[in-house]
């Protein structure tokens, strides 16, 4: 059971076969960093020694593994720093998903320290980047930013408020509130199959998606047969 909207996002990252994140530890993101301590087992976290880094290492990883890459960074600078090897992500048409934290809610607009809005800066270099309004709003956007990254190969960006990320939260039930399209140019998900993957490709299938078929055939194999 989660506990909190970061261990939702978490949660959710690890559903979509995500293993390694790297990033820089900052305030702007101290709740996120909790969960990932508490996750330590499941996802590996490579502490670099700038966010530039990150990125292109993310990058680096979407290329040679063919998984979903994931940096993360603070609020303001951090943040910012992340754009060089997002482009390079972009432009090399890779599936990367930045996470970056963000000044209280209750202060945003307010020109308190690091207050900027990177959800509006990413718009160019994210083809979805949206701003975290709730703990009942994370698992959405996650699906949403994991989906339109693999599915288009190219960067998404979730921002996430420093408060929000300890805000107290229900446990995940049932699956996402996202359809799933399924690109014949995205490569298979993990061989380990999560409950939520296995709806989301039989929803698609369901729908007539004769590439859906074909995954589900390819990859699944007999997963699916022991869900149902």
């Amino acid at each position: 059971m989660a506990s909190t909207a970061a261990d939702i996002l978490m949660d959710t990252l690890m559903d979509w076969g995500v293993e390694v994140i790297f990033g820089l530890p900052g305030d702007g993101i101290n709740g996120l960093m909790e969960s990932l301590r508490r996750r330590k087992d499941r996802i590996r976290f490579i502490h670099v020694r700038h966010e530039e880094a990150a990125a292109f290492m993310a990058c680096a990883y979407a290329k040679y593994t063919r998984k979903l890459g994931v940096c993360l960074a603070t609020s303001g600078p951090g943040g910012i720093h992340l754009l060089n090897g997002l482009y390079d992500a972009k432009l090399d048409g890779q599936p990367v998903l930045a996470i970056t934290g963000h000044h209280y809610h209750d202060l945003i607009g307010t020109f308190s320290q690091q207050d900027v809005d990177l959800d509006k800066l990413f718009m160019d270099v994210a083809a979805y980047s949206q701003r975290v309004m709730g703990p009942s709003h994370v698992q959405n956007v996650t699906d949403l930013a994991c989906r339109i990254a693999l599915g288009k190969r190219t960067v998404t960006h979730i921002n996430f408020p420093a408060d929000i990320q300890d805000m107290t939260a229900l446990a995940i039930q049932g699956p996402a509130l996202v359809q799933a399209v399924v690109d014949p140019l995205t490569p298979p998900m993990p061989a380990k199959i999560t409950a939520r993957q296995a709806a989301m490709f039989a929803e698609a299938t369901l729908r007539g998606t004769e590439d859906a078929a074909s995954i589900l055939r390819t990859v699944m194999g007999d997963k699916l047969r022991e869900m149902i």
